[in-house]
């Protein structure tokens, strides 16, 4: 034998035992991980449709009419009164959506108000609503801090378990049409091959998903990254915090500052002054924002009706704007219902692909003999 038949050979040997594992390792992975993905994307699925699912479950949130701006004001000035000292964070304004007020508390519950005069309308709390208890789920594994970290290694195992399943299917350009058929008999045929054509297909949507999952675990490296990647200019400073005085709050004169810093934008949610810091920080949609809240943000001195600093985000370099865009791509908050429906049917994927994965191996297993 010649020495280049000598390499050849060797190399296909390695090749084969490389393949060999590789295929070990994405079976049992997969049956293993592929388990904690499927119901992690299934939730997804459903929170996809939450604002929906929220208005069907409770009704009356919708059927109120949008606050005028006096009524706004003194909504805003009874909320900074009595939630604070219960560990509000944030507040979304009305919007035609849902055209009442939502708090966001420290513990994960949620808050919804009357928008004329603030009184309350419901409580919703993780592990007695549904919805909440999924996206506590879909987003820290009812884990917090700790389960957001292992969400992050699930997210690139996942990664890896795709593009593996890609390297074991590829049969090459010219078999390519043929290793999409869909086969329905004999039962390890039409498993396995359920599982490849349909995964190849999916592949740029489950990448795509994954991917932006992932990377939303680490927001603040990721943003970092892509706006050192594209030369971002420096990002406009976050303004200094301002000591916080005990004096009424115009509220009307401070959304409209706010308004006036973004005069396009829609004004979303609102970060209330506390004990730390006095300023009042707004986040909006700007025209052209795919984040359903917006990045777009106001910083102002609410004592004043001052504005502090403000963002565009739609203005931000390219880096920004992809970091910006993270979270509505996962979220299908991009293309419409189109883009919700896309999201929806990804979150089914994984289940599916569990499901046939098993069932291939399970009837490729030899069968007991009597």
């Amino acid at each position: 034998m010649s020495a280049s038949a000598t390499i050849i050979d060797a190399s296909a040997r390695h090749a084969g035992a490389v393949r060999y594992w590789l295929k070990r390792l994405h079976r049992w992975v997969g049956l293993s991980l592929g388990l904690v993905y499927a119901l992690i994307a299934l939730s997804g699925s459903v929170l996809v449709l939450q604002g929906p699912l929220l208005r069907l479950l409770h009704p009356s949130l919708s059927a109120h009419a949008l606050p005028d701006a006096t009524a706004r004001a003194a909504v805003l000035t009874r909320i900074a009164h009595e939630w604070p000292p219960r560990g509000l964070r944030s507040a979304d304004l009305p919007t035609a959506e849902l055209p009442v007020w939502q708090l966001y508390f420290s513990d994960g519950s949620r808050r919804y108000l009357d928008p004329a005069n603030g009184n309350l309308l419901l409580t919703r709390a993780i592990g007695s609503d549904l919805l909440l208890t999924l996206r506590d789920w879909h987003t820290h594994l009812l884990a917090e801090k700790t389960g957001e970290a292992v969400l992050g290694v699930l997210g690139w195992l996942t990664l890896g378990l795709l593009l593996s399943g890609v390297w074991l299917w590829w049969p090459g350009r010219r078999n390519l049409r043929g290793s999409l058929r869909v086969h329905t008999q004999p039962p390890a045929r039409r498993w396995v091959s359920w599982h490849r054509s349909i995964g190849v297909l999916s592949l740029p949507l489950l990448l795509l998903v994954t991917l932006t999952g992932t990377l939303m675990v680490y927001s603040a490296g990721t943003r970092h990254v892509l706006q050192t990647l594209f030369a971002d200019a420096p990002a406009t400073p976050t303004p200094a915090r301002i000591a916080p005085h005990p004096q009424t709050i115009a509220w009307t004169a401070v959304l409209d500052a706010a308004q006036h810093a973004l005069p396009d934008a829609e004004l979303r949610r609102i970060v209330l002054p506390s004990a730390a810091d006095g300023r009042v920080t707004i986040r909006a949609r700007a025209p052209g924002e795919w984040h359903p809240v917006g990045r777009s943000q106001v910083w102002l001195d609410p004592y004043q009706a001052r504005v502090l600093g403000a963002v565009d985000a739609t203005a931000e370099g390219t880096g920004a704007r992809l970091s910006n865009a993270v979270y509505p791509l996962h979220a299908g908050s991009v293309g419409g219902l189109a883009g919700k429906l896309l999201a929806l049917l990804c979150g089914l994927l994984p289940p599916f692909f569990l499901v046939t994965g098993f069932l291939f191996w399970r009837t490729r297993q030899p069968r007991n003999r009597q």
